[in-house]
C-alpha cells in the first residue's frame, strides 16, 4: 500500500512563487516515474510535468521556464517549484507516482490533490 501525499498548495498573487512537495510512503522498492498533473474547473487533467528515476524531465509547453520539477530518493518526495505563477495556474495540483514493491509487484498510485490558487 503505497500513499501519496501532497502540500504547499495555497493562495498566491500572480508573479508569486509556490513550492510543492508529494511524499511517497508506504512498502516502497523503487519509484520509476513522479509527476504533478493539474486539472481546472471545466477543463481535462493537464501534465505538468514529469521525472523519471534517472532525472530526465519534461514540462508542458505552458509552463517551461517558470516551473521546475525535482526529486529527493532519500526522501521519496518530488518538488514542483513554480515560479512566475499566472491566473491562468490556477487548479488541483495532484502527484502521480509509479514504480515496484517490495514483493516485485508494480505500483501505481495518486495523491489526493491540492489546491493552487493565483489571484490576479
Amino acid at each position: 500500500q503505497v500513499q501519496l501525499v501532497e502540500s504547499g498548495g495555497g493562495l498566491v498573487q500572480a508573479g508569486g512563487s509556490l513550492r510543492l512537495a508529494c511524499a511517497a510512503s508506504g512498502s516502497i522498492f523503487s519509484i520509476n516515474t513522479m509527476g504533478w498533473y493539474r486539472q481546472a474547473p471545466g477543463k481535462q487533467r493537464e501534465l505538468v510535468a514529469h521525472i523519471t528515476s534517472s532525472g530526465s524531465t519534461n514540462y508542458a509547453d505552458s509552463v517551461k521556464g517558470r516551473f521546475t520539477i525535482s526529486r529527493d530518493n532519500a526522501k521519496n518526495t518530488v518538488y514542483l517549484q513554480m515560479n512566475s505563477l499566472k491566473p491562468e495556474d490556477t487548479a488541483v495540483y495532484k502527484c502521480y507516482g509509479d514504480g515496484v514493491v517490495p514483493t516485485r509487484g508494480s505500483f501505481a498510485t495518486w495523491g489526493q490533490g491540492t489546491q493552487v490558487t493565483v489571484s490576479s
